[in-house]
Protein backbone atom coordinates (compact mmCIF):
# COMPACT_ATOMS: atom_id res chain seq x y z
CA UNK A 1 0.00 0.00 0.00
CA UNK A 2 2.29 2.66 -1.28
CA UNK A 3 -0.40 4.99 -1.20
CA UNK A 4 -1.19 4.55 2.29
CA UNK A 5 3.02 5.43 3.20
CA UNK A 6 3.10 8.55 1.18
CA UNK A 7 0.05 9.76 2.97
CA UNK A 8 1.23 8.45 6.35
CA UNK A 9 4.77 10.11 5.45
CA UNK A 10 3.68 13.32 4.46
CA UNK A 11 1.85 13.55 7.67
CA UNK A 12 4.56 12.70 9.57
CA UNK A 13 6.89 15.71 8.26
CA UNK A 14 4.43 18.29 8.74
CA UNK A 15 3.83 17.12 12.66
CA UNK A 16 8.08 17.15 12.36
CA UNK A 17 7.91 20.45 11.00
CA UNK A 18 5.00 21.39 13.36
CA UNK A 19 7.16 20.63 16.64
CA UNK A 20 10.29 21.33 15.27
CA UNK A 21 11.77 17.47 15.41
CA UNK A 22 13.84 17.01 12.52
CA UNK A 23 14.24 13.61 13.36
CA UNK A 24 10.62 13.01 12.99
CA UNK A 25 10.36 14.68 9.76
CA UNK A 26 13.07 13.07 8.06
CA UNK A 27 11.28 10.00 8.99
CA UNK A 28 8.07 10.95 7.21
CA UNK A 29 10.58 11.87 3.82
CA UNK A 30 11.76 8.44 3.97
CA UNK A 31 8.21 6.74 4.32
CA UNK A 32 7.37 8.74 1.58
CA UNK A 33 9.70 7.76 -0.27
CA UNK A 34 9.19 4.07 0.36
CA UNK A 35 5.48 4.78 -0.76
CA UNK A 36 6.77 5.71 -4.07
CA UNK A 37 9.17 3.39 -4.72
CA UNK A 38 6.37 0.27 -3.92
CA UNK A 39 3.99 2.23 -6.23
CA UNK A 40 6.72 2.01 -8.86
CA UNK A 41 7.46 -1.70 -7.86
CA UNK A 42 3.70 -2.51 -8.58
CA UNK A 43 3.45 -1.00 -11.98
CA UNK A 44 6.54 -2.52 -13.41
CA UNK A 45 5.70 -5.46 -12.09
CA UNK A 46 2.18 -5.61 -13.67
CA UNK A 47 3.90 -4.51 -17.06
CA UNK A 48 5.59 -7.58 -16.67
CA UNK A 49 2.85 -9.60 -16.48
CA UNK A 50 0.83 -8.02 -19.03
CA UNK A 51 4.31 -9.07 -21.24
CA UNK A 52 4.48 -12.46 -20.18
CA UNK A 53 0.82 -12.65 -20.71
CA UNK A 54 1.89 -11.23 -24.62
CA UNK A 55 4.17 -13.55 -24.83
CA UNK A 56 2.24 -16.51 -23.77
CA UNK A 57 -0.56 -15.44 -26.32
CA UNK A 58 1.88 -15.02 -29.45
CA UNK A 59 3.45 -18.38 -29.11
CA UNK A 60 0.17 -20.00 -28.24
CA UNK A 61 -0.44 -19.01 -31.83
CA UNK A 62 2.40 -19.29 -33.38
CA UNK A 63 1.90 -23.43 -32.13
CA UNK A 64 -1.31 -23.66 -34.30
Amino acid sequence: MGWLDKIMGRGKQAAGEATDSPAMSEEGRHQEAAGAAEDRASQHEEMAQEEREREASERAQSDM
